[in-house]
C-alpha cells in the first residue's frame, strides 16, 4: 500500500474559497480547518491534508512581489514537511503567479500546483471542487519515489499547465487558461494522463528561496498611433530598468525615427527593452523582416515565445539578483524554468 502523501493548502483568496453563510446568504472566505467537514470527498484520497491561509485574505487584483515573496517563503519555510504543494488563488493574476513562483522557487523538485475557479465552491455549479480535488492528486502524484510534477503548475478544467506558460484566455469558461505555446503537462480525463515528455525533471538540489524582485518594470502595448509624447513618458519613467515591448506578429514595430532613436538612447543608458508579440500563440523572430531587424540592430532582445506575463515576471526576478544590465540580458535570451523556447 502506497505511503500517505502530506500535502499543503495555501489559501490567498480569490473565487475559490468562498462559500455561502447560511445566516446571511452571502458569500465568506471558506474554514480550511474544517475541510474533511466542507468537502468529505477528501478522504476518498487518504491524504494528509494541512492548510495554510492568508490573513486577511488577497483578492489577485491587489496581488504584487511582496505577496509572490510571502507564498514562496510559505513553500520554503514547510518544503521539507510536505510532499506537494496546491495553492489557491484568484484566476485574474494567476498566470502572473505561477510565472513569478517558477523563478522565486529555484531547484524545486516537489509540485506547487496553482489552482482557482470561475465560480465560487459554495455554489451549486462550481469548477472549484473539481478544480481543488484534482489539484490535490496531481500535487501528490508520484512514481517510484519521485514527484510526477515536480515544477509549478496550473490546474484548471481538465489540463495541467506549466504556470510559466499560461495567460488567462476567457473571463466567462470554466477553461479559463491556455498555454498556447507549450503542450500540456497532463489531461484530466477518466483518467489523469501526465505527459512526461513535457514535464521538466528534478534535479535534486537544495530549494533556494530567491524573494527579491525588483518592480521597475513596464509593459508597452504598440498599437497603430501611437504617440512619441506617450512613448518618451513611459521610457522616462522614474527608476525604470526593463521594458517589456508587445509587438505586433512575429516581433515587429513602427520604423519612424524618432521611435527608434528614443529606444535606443534607453538601451544605451541601461534599460533592458524585450521583444514579445502581441499575439496569443507564436513566436518573435526579429531577423524574419526588416522592421524586426531594426530593433536588433539597437539592442532590444528576443523574447522569442514567451508570455507577457513571464516577461514581466523574470525581468523583475533578474533584476533582483543582478545589479548590472548586461546580465540581465544574458540571462534574459536563455530559458531558466522552461518559460520560452529559444532554440
Amino acid at each position: 500500500m502506497d505511503q500517505q502523501k502530506s500535502i499543503l493548502i495555501i489559501y490567498t483568496g480569490g473565487t475559490i474559497g468562498m462559500i455561502k453563510d447560511p445566516s446571511t446568504g452571502l458569500l465568506k472566505p471558506f474554514n480550511f480547518d474544517n475541510i474533511y467537514l466542507q468537502m468529505p470527498a477528501l478522504k476518498l484520497l487518504d491524504h494528509q491534508i494541512d492548510s495554510f491561509c492568508f490573513e486577511p485574505v488577497i483578492d489577485s487584483s491587489d496581488m504584487n512581489p511582496q505577496h509572490w515573496g510571502e507564498i514562496a517563503q510559505v513553500i520554503g519555510d514547510n518544503y521539507e514537511k510536505y510532499d506537494g504543494f496546491v495553492v489557491l488563488h484568484g484566476s485574474d493574476t494567476m498566470a502572473y503567479t505561477a510565472s513569478a513562483l517558477s523563478f522565486m522557487l529555484e531547484n524545486l523538485n516537489k509540485p506547487v500546483i496553482l489552482t482557482g475557479s470561475q465560480l465560487p465552491l459554495g455554489m451549486l455549479r462550481s469548477d472549484g471542487r473539481e478544480n481543488f480535488i484534482t489539484s490535490i492528486e496531481i500535487a501528490a502524484a508520484q512514481e517510484d519515489d519521485t514527484p510526477l510534477v515536480p515544477e509549478v503548475a496550473i490546474y484548471f478544467e481538465n489540463q495541467l499547465m506549466r504556470g510559466n506558460r499560461t495567460i488567462k484566455a476567457s473571463a466567462e469558461h470554466f477553461e479559463a487558461f491556455k498555454s498556447p505555446n507549450y503542450p500540456p503537462l497532463a489531461d484530466v480525463g477518466v483518467y489523469i494522463k501526465y505527459n512526461k515528455q513535457f514535464i521538466r525533471k528534478p534535479n535534486f538540489k537544495k530549494l533556494k528561496v530567491q524573494t527579491a524582485m525588483n518592480n521597475d518594470v513596464a509593459v508597452m502595448k504598440l498599437f497603430p498611433g501611437i504617440s512619441q509624447g506617450f512613448v518618451e513618458a513611459v521610457l522616462k519613467t522614474e527608476g525604470l530598468k526593463a521594458l517589456v515591448l508587445e509587438t505586433y506578429g512575429s516581433g515587429n514595430a513602427l520604423t519612424e525615427e524618432w521611435f527608434l532613436k528614443s529606444l535606443e538612447q534607453h538601451i544605451n543608458k541601461g534599460l533592458v527593452v524585450v521583444n514579445v508579440t502581441q499575439c496569443q500563440s507564436g513566436s518573435v523572430d526579429m531577423e524574419k523582416y526588416q522592421t524586426g531587424i531594426l530593433l536588433h540592430n539597437i539592442g532590444v532582445i528576443s523574447g522569442f515565445d514567451i508570455t507577457t506575463e513571464a516577461a514581466v515576471t523574470k525581468l523583475m526576478y533578474l533584476h533582483g539578483v543582478y545589479q548590472d544590465p548586461q546580465q540581465v540580458r544574458q540571462k534574459f535570451i536563455r530559458s531558466i524554468r522552461g518559460e520560452m523556447t529559444n532554440v
